[in-house]
């Protein structure tokens, strides 16, 4: 384990994580262990549209990021004055519009927002998309800001003309904090309008789009965080007042770290409401390859792998559509003692599009082969082996670029309850995989960067993970889903054509 810095021994790190379901605060103390008694949770849920709108209101959202910091404190009590730094994670690829006097016009809009798919397209006819993607690390998609801008002002052109500067919410909490707008490389990568080699916002995108430089953020590391609250807050929270803030940063990037996954010899397998498949490695400048998305988790960091819309959206869905047993072990139980593909089903499981490695917004789920003898379960049962062939694809195109990958953990609350499709997983991709012990992976990862930026641990590759169970992969059993595969793929050329 990285040796710690004994002078801050009793320091702890105050988390704010903002995903997209909850918002949490957390204090971590030097070893990047959470304190149990010191934690503050939200839930909230996006606002859906029939036409595809996933939004929420920028202001409502910060107020819980206000209840959250405030609850951390009061049961902090005295021990405020160990904390020695705020580090903020958020979920990447959203936007949200600033007047000049600084308030959100607009809501904030989501990843999984799929309003502007026809922007996308048209964005697809103005420019390159294999340079575009060769530069950005992203592919033209409406989860990305280019399309979405582009929407709005097409949309909503009156409240178009009225945004001064485009953000994501992370920046926006800042902007209300510090009364300063600054964008990481992190949270930047992430847009589709930043150029990954040279770390800056890409000119040849800006040259489309309807919008100036100036109408996005200045761009910092993580190595110059904010200090010094403005009014209400400076004397709102005196203990974090003069502190450093380090800049918002990828909920991806954060999460990866936090679950141990922080050199190339680890693969993150992660499952909450969506899905991802990510690997960290070291590098300033890389060629990407087609298929995958590339970000950064600082100037020194990227961050690669692929993402699926529907993880743990699509457990939850099936479950209440199919009206399946709500008890949990029941269903566990249930679904264990069937056998891999026994259901003769096979499933796209795109309820909310597809995203990685196809990038097929407007795909529709399909299910292939019902009869009067297949039962609910075997639907569930055929919904978590469709997920597993999605990430076997992903992981497909990570292993040339990391070759050294020795092993895959497994995080996020959409999966780790579940030891039978973690099993399921392990046989689909033949590797061993093992379930994180980390709760919080987002908040972990966050603390860590700002204990490592901030000198009081060494690296964070070198820091010890609690892990959970294991699951080695059944040879057996993976013969019978490479079949299973080669149907679904099947499907997904006579639907999608690639």
């Amino acid at each position: 384990m990285t040796q710690s810095n004994p002078e801050f021994s009793d320091q702890l790190i105050l988390t704010i994580d903002v995903g997209s379901s909850s918002v949490r605060a957390s204090l971590y103390d030097q070893e990047a262990s959470v304190k149990d008694n010191f934690q503050s949770r939200r839930n909230y849920n996006f606002e859906t549209t029939s036409g595809g709108g996933v939004e929420f209101d920028a202001d409502v959202l910060f107020k819980l990021v206000l209840e959250v910091i405030d609850e951390v404190l009061e049961r902090c009590g005295k021990r405020c004055s160990r904390i020695v730094a705020v580090a903020m994670s958020t979920f990447w690829h959203n936007l949200v519009g600033i007047n000049v006097a600084g308030q959100a016009i607009t809501p904030i809009y989501s990843w999984a927002d799929t309003r502007s798919s026809k922007e996308a397209e048209g964005f697809r006819q103005r420019i390159d998309e294999v340079h575009y993607h060769g530069r950005t690390g992203c592919v033209i998609h409406p989860s990305y800001l280019p399309s979405k801008l582009i929407w709005i002002k097409e949309a909503q052109p009156q409240i178009f003309r009225k945004v001064s500067r485009w953000m994501s919410f992370g920046e926006y909490c800042y902007l209300k904090f510090f009364g300063i707008a600054s964008c990481s490389f992190s949270m930047a990568s992430g847009t589709g309008l930043f150029n990954q080699n040279l770390q800056d916002w890409d000119n040849e995108v800006l040259e489309i789009l309807p919008i100036e430089r100036n109408q996005l953020s200045p761009l910092i590391d993580l190595d110059k965080p904010f200090r010094g609250l403005i009014k209400p807050f400076s004397s709102r929270w005196p203990s974090l007042n003069r502190i450093p803030w380090l800049p918002a940063m990828g909920d991806g990037a954060c999460s990866n770290i936090g679950s141990g996954c922080s050199s190339p010899k680890s693969l993150a397998l992660m499952v909450g409401t969506s899905g991802a498949m990510r690997v960290v490695f070291r590098k300033k400048k890389i060629n990407i390859p087609q298929g995958l998305w590339c970000y950064r988790v600082d100037r020194h960091r990227l961050v690669m792998g692929g993402a699926l819309s529907n993880g743990g959206l699509l457990v939850a869905w099936m479950r209440e559509t199919l009206n399946l047993p709500q008890e949990k072990e029941m269903l566990e139980c249930q679904i264990a003692e069937m056998e891999p593909s026994s259901h003769g089903l096979t499933i796209l499981p795109f309820l909310a599009g597809e995203r990685s490695p196809g990038w097929h917004s407007s795909a529709r789920a399909t299910i292939k082969g019902l009869s009067l003898h297949t039962k609910p379960l075997d639907i569930f049962r055929a919904s978590l082996e469709s997920v597993a062939y999605r990430f076997a694809k992903i992981e497909k195109l990570l292993t040339p670029v990391v070759p050294e990958n020795e092993e895959i953990i497994a995080s996020g609350g959409g999966i780790l309850h579940s030891p039978t499709w973690l099993q399921i997983m392990a046989d689909v991709l033949a590797k061993p995989i093992f379930a994180s012990g980390v709760s919080e992976a987002s908040s972990r990862g966050a603390a860590l960067l700002a204990l490592e930026v901030l000198g009081y641990i060494g690296r964070i590759e070198d820091v010890k993970i609690p892990m959970g169970s294991s699951y080695t992969p059944n040879l057996e059993k993976h013969d019978k889903y490479l079949k299973a595969m080669e149907e679904t793929e099947q499907l997904y050329q006579l639907i999608l054509g690639n």
